[in-house]
């Protein structure tokens, strides 16, 4: 890994861990990467206008306007590589990816998910966990693999459900651990502080509790 590390990023919706990760490296002076390219499936995306204010470039390619699911990945896996990222981080963007775009950056594409994985895994994790009647759920950052949610686990943190909780109080409280937790295991990723002994990734110092 280089001394700082370009990361690209790639968000389908509002951006807010985009956000959360901009304002962790402009406050640490030794983050060990900046983020150099913001790309997303949904042209329209507000995580698109987030990297704008911020100077960032950004790329977008539709599904729509491909006529298959390969051809739109080979095409995002072009617009992406172009900015010769080392990290690729998924915050928020609700595309499956496959080998195709995976080759590419092997074991260093990295995503956050509103569960504490293996458990509720997929696009509705919070729903999930609140018809599960669970006490306790939390956030995962992990590896990105071919399979859905499934790669090796950075970090784990765990937020409780309230009696009274809905869908959206709970991601609201979820969300605010992602923000914080997301951008500390992107930071061990870029300084090379990552390394994976099968399914299990070894720290070189922990991350902050």
């Amino acid at each position: 890994m280089p001394d700082s590390a370009r990361i690209a990023v790639l968000v389908s919706g509002s951006g807010t861990n985009l956000q959360a990760l901009l304002d962790a490296i402009a406050a640490d002076a030794h983050f060990g990467g900046q983020v150099v390219v913001v790309a997303s499936d949904r042209p329209a995306a507000t995580g698109l206008d987030r990297a704008r204010a911020a100077g960032i470039q950004t790329v977008a390619a539709a599904l729509d306007d491909h006529p298959d699911r390969a051809t739109w990945e080979a095409t995002l896996t072009d617009l992406v590589a172009a900015h010769q990222p080392d990290v690729i981080v998924l915050a928020g963007f609700m595309r499956l990816l496959t080998a195709t775009f995976l080759a590419r950056w092997p074991d260093r594409v990295v995503n956050v998910h509103p569960s504490l994985l293996p458990a509720f895994r997929g696009a509705h994790a919070v729903e999930d966990a609140l018809a599960y009647g669970v006490a306790v759920t939390g956030c995962t950052v992990h590896l990105v693999d071919e399979l859905v949610d499934h790669g090796p686990i950075i970090a784990q943190r765990a937020v409780p459900v309230e009696p009274d909780d809905d869908a959206a109080s709970l991601h609201r409280r979820i969300q605010a651990v992602e923000h914080w937790l997301l951008p500390l295991a992107v930071g061990a990723l870029c300084r090379g502080e990552v390394h994976l002994d099968g399914r299990h990734v070894r720290l070189a110092r922990p991350l902050p509790a």
